[in-house]
This record gives C-alpha cells, sequence and structure tokens, in this order.
C-alpha cells in the first residue's frame, strides 16, 4: 500500500481516464440529444420550465458519482486494489474532490425499481450532508413531492429518467468539463423558450457572453464579477476565454497549466433556485467562483469589513432590462453608487451601471447587455431626462468605450435587438468611443436568430482594430457625441446603416408608463398648489 501522505498529494491532480463502456467522449449533438430524451421522460406531468427542477440535480449527481468512481480507479492504481482504495477513500474523504456515500452512487440508484422519488431526494441529500459546499446546490428538489396526494412525477417516468441519463458515462475522460456546460447551456436555452419573459431574467445568447469574454480579455488570476448572474453563464464565458488564450490541449479538452493562476469568480443572483443551478455550473467547470445569493441593488453581497463595495479587475453583467426600482432604493443607498444621477423608476438600466462602475478597480473594465434605449432615450427632447443627464456624467468623465447594437430576435425574451456597452476606466484611445453596428450579423433561426463563430470574430475585429468600416463601424470623439446631446445609438453614427425606424412594443409600453407616471406626479403638484389657493 501506499503511503498515505503520497495519496494526499496525488488527490490533488486527477488524470482523466478514457470511457471504458465503449462510447468514448460524447460530442456536443450527440450529449445535446441525449438531455432533451430525458427531458421528454418527464413530459407530461411537468411543463417544460419545470424539467430542470429535476433533470439538472440529477445529471449533475450522474457526474460526481462517476468523478468519483475515476477517483476511487486512481487511488487502486496506487495501491493495487480496488477494495482497499474503497477502504481508504471511506475513512479520507479529503482524497476526493466530494465524497459520494454508496447510496448516493448511480449503480445503486439504477438499481431501484420503487419508491424512486424518495430514494433520490435521499440519495441527493446524502451527498449535501457529505459535501457542505453542495448544501442548497443539489438537495433543493424533493422528487417525492406530491399535489393532491399523488406524486407530481410517478415513479415509472423518474425510473425512465434514470435509464435514460444512465445511457452515458460523465467522468473525467468521458466528457470535456466545457462540453458538459456547453449541454448544460443547451438544456437552458430549451427551457428559455418555453419559458418567455422570466427566461431572460437568467440566460444570456451564448454567442452574446462570447463577444463580450473577448473584448473583456481576461487575464490570468484576474477577479470577475457578475451581479446579476443568473446560471453563471457570462463568468463561464470569461473562464473558457482564458482556457483558450492561456490553456494547453489535455486528454481532448484544454486546462491550464499550473503556472497560470485562474481566474477568481464572483457572483451574485436573487432567485434562489436559478442560484443553485449557477453553483452547479460553476462545479461543472471546475472554476473558482463564490456564487451569493440575494438583491443586489438593495443588499450587494460583497463588500470589504467597513461596508464599501469590494472592487474587481472586470465586471459583466446581462440585467433584467428596464427592471423598476422604487426611487427610494437609489437615495438610501449607503454605498455611494448612484452619484452620477437617480434613474427613472421605469428603467434600473442606468443604476446597474452605476452599480458596475461603482465594484471596478482603477484600471477596470466592463461590458453590459443593454436595451437600446438605454443609449438614447431623452436625447433630443427639450425637457429634462435623468437617463440622458446620466450618460453626459459618464461621456465627459470619458468612461464609455464601445457601443454594439446587436441583432434583432436574438435574446429569448424580447424580439428587441439589444446591446453590449463596453467601459473601461483607463481606455487606449481617451475621447473616442467606438460604435458598431452588428444588426446585420447573423444566421436566420427558429425560433431565434443566432451570431456564428465568424459574427463573434467579426465584432472583436471591429472593437480591436479600432476604425471607421462603412456601414459597420464609426469612432467618433466625445465631443461629438455632446453636440448629437449624448445620443450613444451606433445606428445614429454608422453611415448606411439600418435605421431604427419602428419603436418596439415593450419600449412604447414603458414610455407610455412613464409619461403617465409624469402626468400622476404633474397633477399632485397642481392639485398642491389648487389647494394653496383655496381652490378645489
Amino acid at each position: 500500500m501506499a503511503p498515505r501522505g503520497r495519496l494526499k498529494l496525488s488527490a490533488k491532480v486527477v488524470a482523466a481516464r478514457p470511457s471504458e463502456d465503449g462510447n468514448g467522449t460524447l460530442d456536443v449533438r450527440s450529449l445535446e440529444s441525449w438531455l432533451w430524451d430525458a427531458a421528454c421522460q418527464i413530459r407530461g406531468p411537468l411543463d417544460a420550465p419545470k424539467f430542470k427542477d429535476y433533470i439538472l440535480p440529477l445529471i449533475f449527481l450522474k457526474r460526481l458519482s462517476d468523478v468519483f468512481d475515476d477517483e476511487v480507479q486512481r487511488v487502486a492504481d496506487e495501491v493495487g486494489d480496488l477494495d482497499t482504495a474503497k477502504e481508504i477513500i471511506d475513512e479520507d474523504h479529503a482524497l476526493v474532490r466530494f465524497y459520494v456515500p454508496a447510496e448516493s452512487r448511480w449503480p445503486a440508484i439504477a438499481l431501484k425499481t420503487t419508491g424512486l422519488g424518495e430514494a433520490l431526494t435521499d440519495a441527493v441529500r446524502a451527498v449535501a450532508r457529505q459535501n457542505p459546499r453542495l448544501q442548497g446546490v443539489i438537495d433543493t428538489v424533493d422528487f417525492n413531492a406530491t399535489t393532491a396526494g399523488q406524486p407530481i412525477v410517478d415513479n415509472d417516468r423518474l425510473a425512465a429518467l434514470v435509464k435514460t441519463l444512465g445511457q452515458h458515462r460523465l467522468g473525467l475522460g468521458d466528457v470535456q468539463p466545457d462540453l458538459l456546460g456547453n449541454a448544460y447551456e443547451y438544456l437552458i436555452r430549451k427551457f428559455a423558450e418555453g419559458q418567455g419573459q422570466s427566461a431572460g431574467e437568467f440566460y444570456t445568447p451564448a454567442e452574446v457572453g462570447r463577444i463580450m469574454a473577448r473584448i473583456l480579455d481576461p487575464q490570468p488570476g484576474m477577479t470577475v464579477y457578475d451581479p446579476c448572474c443568473g446560471s453563471s453563464g457570462l463568468l463561464i464565458k470569461c473562464h473558457l476565454r482564458l482556457l483558450e488564450t492561456h490553456g494547453r490541449a489535455m486528454n481532448e479538452h484544454r486546462e491550464l497549466p499550473p503556472e497560470v493562476a485562474p481566474l477568481k469568480l464572483y457572483g451574485q443572483e436573487i432567485n434562489p433556485s436559478t442560484f443553485a443551478m449557477s453553483r452547479m455550473n460553476a462545479f461543472l467547470h471546475d472554476m473558482d467562483a463564490e456564487i451569493a445569493l440575494g438583491d443586489t441593488m438593495r443588499t450587494p453581497a460583497f463588500t470589504d469589513r467597513t461596508g464599501h463595495l469590494r472592487q474587481f479587475d472586470i465586471v459583466t453583467a446581462n440585467p433584467m432590462w428596464n427592471q423598476d426600482f422604487p426611487e427610494t432604493v437609489y437615495r438610501n443607498d449607503t454605498s455611494d453608487r448612484f452619484s452620477d444621477g437617480i434613474p427613472p423608476s421605469s428603467s434600473a438600466d442606468w443604476g446597474w451601471v452605476q452599480h458596475m462602475v461603482s465594484s471596478l478597480k482603477p484600471h477596470g473594465r466592463l461590458a453590459i447587455v443593454l436595451d437600446t434605449g438605454a443609449v438614447s432615450r431623452g436625447s433630443g427632447n427639450a425637457g429634462a431626462s435623468r437617463e440622458r443627464d446620466i450618460r453626459r456624467a459618464f461621456v465627459v468623465a470619458d468612461l464609455i468605450e464601445a457601443v454594439i447594437l446587436l441583432p434583432e430576435n436574438l435574446f429569448y425574451n424580447t424580439s428587441s435587438p439589444g446591446l453590449v456597452m463596453v467601459l473601461n476606466r483607463t481606455k487606449s484611445h481617451p475621447g473616442e468611443v467606438l460604435l458598431v453596428n452588428a444588426s446585420r450579423f447573423f444566421a436566420k433561426g427558429r425560433p431565434k436568430n443566432q451570431l456564428t463563430d465568424d459574427h463573434v470574430s467579426q465584432v472583436h475585429n471591429l472593437f480591436r482594430e479600432w476604425q471607421s468600416v462603412e456601414e459597420q463601424s464609426a469612432v467618433v470623439t466625445t465631443g461629438e457625441i455632446g453636440a448629437n446631446d449624448y445620443n450613444l445609438s451606433p445606428s445614429r453614427y454608422v453611415a448606411g446603416a439600418a435605421a431604427e425606424d419602428v419603436l418596439p412594443l415593450d419600449e412604447a409600453v414603458r414610455l407610455l408608463h412613464e409619461a403617465e407616471d409624469k402626468r400622476a406626479k404633474a397633477d399632485e403638484e397642481l392639485w398642491k398648489v389648487l389647494s394653496e389657493l383655496g381652490i378645489q
């Protein structure tokens, strides 16, 4: 038997083992098809948005179980005997990443024919008890839940689900970490198609995240923060970008060499179920991530000992567009986040921007996905506009580096195009802003359009080369933007590009509500004056 100290040392580096079931490493299409087949097993008693609540914890459990088996085999290779390896690991759980008790291992689950709801619930809870880091991540679902005295998902459907998920191994040599994440993201996207409006709160199209990650260009050891991280998609894109630029090929996937420091990732999410998915996703990617649960606007989680916001090298986010927050949220803030102006209660877009800038280090940069109206509302109007005044402050401070208009029908919660705004405290081109109109960079898709890899590279190259290209981009000065009343819409500056002729319905409704609020306040002031004059 190998010395126990040697085992602890080798446990830190786990080599990938080849698949032993003959299936080989799964490609993306096969893995996605397999996961969707799993969803079909519980179609009927559950609506599509609820599929994830049952499937994702079991996918995660399957991954943990298969990786555990790989690690047991690795110890067995050192000590020369599988049973001895199991005994050693049962005594010292630190030898494996996550300890999976016997009743929670997939072979034991696959043998169950009755009482599966209770067995699965017990299995995930047992894993959480043994691994405190997984509490609130894997054990959030009661597979035995009932309605009107009947199981929501009956034993036969659960058995079919377990059988489908058991068709492939998800061990270290069977699935690349990023490949499993891609499939996970695919499943989230499928749910987004069914969920409509609410899905956009946590799902950002992968290609948009890749554009942001390329522009932000994360470097080894940097800190990256997403204040409304959803399922951690944007944090993962930064992680994968670092692997792409600094990783090395290992067993058909990329990993960072020991001398390259990984990113330190931070996120906050308000929705408990999405928070659990976020942490699950981070574990699947082996990321160094700290995810907090809570309302970032009202109670930011990442502060220092004095209560001031912590600051990060990179900040990235896709907050819900045009969120409603009462003005008291901004006015009662104790972190001095909103010194450049109080956003209108009908749209928190520039509230999120100000929070993100407040969370940025002196040499930091950020990218945020926004509604197109956020960069133009109020410009050209004779009256006062809070959003235009906040934009003015940012342009005058020379913080805005680029604005990229995206194609229509790209996001799952709206047909509106959306945009990516990039801010940088130390711009390479002071006094200039790059406006990119990428509205024509898409491949027609069903139900949504898509940006191809070539489109992603095209947008990144326009940013990197920093030059005006006919019908694609324009480099403008902050003075020119001021002359246009701080309108930052790319379609205003890129000659020959398609203009935004039609106001999207959701934007029109938002403006109507804002006008109604202004009218109500004006009426209130009028009645006060009339009351003081004795006129009722």
